[in-house]
């Protein structure tokens, strides 16, 4: 309730502040010091409460004190705008750090909501999943989530693991085989002996690494938070001493020192200082999000600036995630059209999800598949069936245990396996008989954009990294294709996060990219997530730092730039700020300026800043 409210109230002060200015502008200056002052209480009313609290509460004047007695200050000295303005976007800066910690709660519930709830005994009964024990046998239908971590003991069929793993394509389960809780069964019947009670289940683990790096993540404190536990009791004390002392101890008129005094505190009343840093990264934020960069916090746009290494998923992230035919091999004076017409027409009797990208590139090549009879699905290996078109032969498709079995494997034919193999593809054979007809290979293909990517980060000296739940030939072979140098293959989450705490050890500050429930605890972990927003899952968007909505990999060396030139423009500002506010303060401490002098230089001050703070918008 108090964030929407803070929300409501932030957006009537930047209203109220516009108008003003506005009829400023007309010279209708009758009601401009109304809308000034709407401005000032609805974008300074938490800004004051949290003063008082951390006053009387926390024995601390915190940044919130710092800003009420800038807005105070300016009050007094009839500043009206510099006080709304200064209140407006301190608010503004607040909200956005709201709307980061929402987004993380949030991750955390779809987590919760996306967990099997249910599970189905072997006789029949459903229960919670927490009532099921070990050694128990749960069913599981076709399109039913796994419920618990277990062993196959009855059954055939292709569960898509990329809730846990991140691969692109679902593997097939069978006797013996392990299951993880959130995983999808695809198109089979299986029978599962639980080896994992709930709370110790792969995806609760999942949920578990979530909710601790949330937690661990230090709070977002700005430099000028800290400077002001010094700064503005220190500026008090002495506008106080100034007053008091040349009065009381040597005979001086009051009324002379009182006025160097409120002009020290007119000096140090810290508009600037305190516009500067979140004036820089509502522009910064709001100019990334006309790219479709979706960053959820200040603090992270500082944090994209210092990062020195980026650690990558590879499916969906690196590559696009989809299955396709990369390579057609012919044997035995076979050609590439009765190759394609044969393996076409036994995949169109298989759930298998490659038969889909099988079917679509024969389909593409416009070859007509052949007719089957006397289907047979081989688990874990293919399929088989006659071919009405061949002579009644029996054809096979699938994998080197099917095709070995059935027909006859030369040495050019096992040695071209193995090289595509460790290409990172998938090979799939296609027989008639006793011999072997042709080959294709399967493989992810690499987005247009990953090469030019990483090369641009390289240029920025940052270092980058692989972390996937994929096998080591996939993994290396898309890692040497984009230059990728460290690689570290089938991970699990849990491994994952293991990697990226190394990684901060070693580099300090360090980013993650991934686009599924798998990638949720790294990114988490990490000091920047960063989401691949389209196509990637909700949990993976909500748990980011950062996403990218158009998923355009070239926006995350943008948004390193955009870091760095945010932290550029801050610390110009607050160097200028300090600096401006040190030589007037020495000139009022000897009686060489006025109070208007004062007042113009704050407000000339302060309107720099804004200028130059608003310039991240275009970058």
């Amino acid at each position: 309730m108090a964030e929407k409210l803070r929300k409501s109230f932030t957006i009537i002060s930047g209203a109220s502040l516009l108008l003003a200015l506005i009829f400023r502008w007309l010279d209708l200056n009758g009601i401009v010091d109304a809308f000034y002052f709407i401005a000032i209480a609805s974008g300074g009313y938490f800004v004051f409460v949290a003063a008082l609290r951390g006053l009387f509460r926390q024995r601390f004047l915190n940044i919130n004190f710092l800003v009420t007695i800038a807005a105070i200050g300016a009050i007094y000295i009839n500043q009206l705008a510099e006080a709304a303005a200064v209140v407006f976007f301190f608010s503004l800066a607040e909200v956005f750090e709201e709307f980061g910690i929402e987004r993380s709660r949030k991750a955390v519930e779809f987590l919760i909501k996306k967990s099997p709830q249910t599970a189905i005994l072997k006789n029949g009964q459903q229960v919670k999943v927490e009532e099921v024990k070990i050694k128990d046998v749960v069913l599981v239908r076709p399109g039913d989530l796994v419920p618990l971590d277990g062993l196959v003991v009855k059954g055939f069929s292709s569960v898509d693991e990329a809730t846990i793993t991140g691969e692109a394509v679902p593997k097939d389960k069978q006797l013996g085989d392990s299951v993880f809780a959130g995983t999808l069964n695809q198109n089979g019947y299986l029978e599962i002996e639980i080896t994992k009670e709930s709370k110790n289940s792969t995806f609760s683990k999942i949920i578990k690494m979530v909710e601790q790096a949330q937690r661990s993540r230090a709070p977002y404190q700005e430099f000028i938070d800290r400077f002001a536990k010094y700064y503005t009791p220190s500026v008090v004390a002495g506008a106080f001493l100034i007053a008091v002392i040349p009065p009381f101890f040597f005979g001086e008129v009051f009324n002379e020192w009182l006025y160097r005094a409120l002009v020290l505190l007119v000096i140090a009343c810290p508009c600037a200082l305190v516009i500067s840093t979140p004036v820089s990264i509502a522009s910064a934020i709001g100019g990334a999000s006309r790219k479709g960069i979706l960053i959820k916090g200040g603090k992270y746009v500082e944090a994209l600036g210092k990062l020195r290494a980026i650690a990558f998923d590879k499916t969906k992230t690196l590559t696009l995630g989809a299955p396709k035919i990369s390579d057609v091999i012919t044997f035995n004076g076979y050609s590439e059209e009765e190759v394609l017409a044969d393996a076409a027409g036994i995949e169109k009797f298989s759930p298998h999800p490659l038969s889909k990208a099988i079917l679509e590139f024969v389909q593409e090549r416009g070859i007509t598949p052949h007719l089957m009879d006397r289907y047979e699905n081989i688990a874990g290996k293919g399929g088989k069936a006659t071919c009405l078109v061949c002579n009644d032969l029996e054809h096979c498709v699938g994998n080197l245990k099917l095709i070995g079995a059935n027909a006859v494997t030369s040495k050019e034919i096992l040695e071209k396996t193995e090289k595509f193999e460790k290409e990172g593809k998938t090979v799939v054979l296609i027989s008639e008989g006793n011999k072997i007809m042709g080959a294709l290979t399967i493989t992810d293909t690499i987005r247009p954009e990953s090469k030019e990517t990483i090369e641009k980060l390289r240029s920025l000296n940052i270092e980058t990294i692989m972390l996937t739940g994929d096998n080591p030939h996939t993994a290396n072979f898309v890692a040497k294709e984009l230059g990728v140098k460290e690689i570290f293959a089938s991970l699990l989450p849990d491994e994952k996060v293991q990697k990226i705490v190394e990684f901060k050890q070693k580099y300090g500050l360090v980013a993650m990219v991934g686009d599924g429930v798998n990638d949720t605890p790294s990114l988490a972990s990490s000091t920047v997530g960063i989401a691949m927003g389209a196509g990637g899952s909700d949990v993976a968007i909500e748990t980011a730092d950062l996403a990218l909505m158009n998923s355009n990999l070239l926006n995350i060396p943008y948004a390193i730039n955009l870091g760095r030139k945010t932290i550029k423009i801050i610390k110009q500002n607050i160097i200028a700020s300090l600096g401006v506010k040190a030589v007037f303060l020495i000139l009022a401490l000897f009686g060489f300026t006025h109070l208007e002098y004062a007042i113009g230089a704050d407000s000339g001050m302060a309107l720099l800043v804004i200028l130059n703070g608003l310039r991240p918008f275009r970058f």
